[in-house]
């Protein structure tokens, strides 16, 4: 009885210390400032595909002429995607459809961008979006802008 009590505190224990490590990396990342939700798709959906598939949920941070995409559900204290700001072509906007409604944080806003040579989509709310693409049209000048 004592033996399955103290493996049930230590379980518990260890469950907390691990939330409590999620909130921590959270505040350490948004410490800096310029932080917003932002889910992110690598992998357009192949016609006929579920299109609710395949988005992870993120928080991305404004580092200059970079954006640094963290995954939530992670430990890593490093960002796991860079996009630099004169790579970044907006191809699209739309609200989502479909099974992404559901994949999605309500109000979410979808675009479909091409960074470099790879196509990703990111949703984030429209409040967001207007600061993602403020700071978009805000490069320096001589720097290419791709908005959408």
């Amino acid at each position: 009885m004592v033996l399955a009590l103290t493996v049930c505190g230590a379980a518990l224990a260890l469950i907390l210390l691990g939330l409590l490590a999620f909130g921590v990396r959270r505040r350490v990342i948004q410490r800096a400032g310029g932080t917003f939700d932002c889910s992110a798709r690598w992998k357009a959906p192949v016609a006929g595909e579920s299109t609710g598939k395949g988005w992870i949920y993120g928080v991305a941070r404004y580092n200059g002429d970079h954006i640094e995409w963290f995954r939530v559900f992670s430990y890593a204290f490093r960002p796991r995607m860079v996009l630099e700001r004169d790579l970044i072509q907006v191809r699209e906007r739309r609200r989502p459809h479909g099974d992404e409604e559901l994949a999605l944080l309500p109000g979410a806003m979808v675009l479909t961008c091409r960074h470099d040579t790879r196509d990703l989509e990111l949703a984030m709310s429209e409040d967001a979006l207007t600061g993602f693409l403020a700071w978009l049209e805000a490069a320096p000048p001589g720097h290419r802008v791709n908005v959408a």
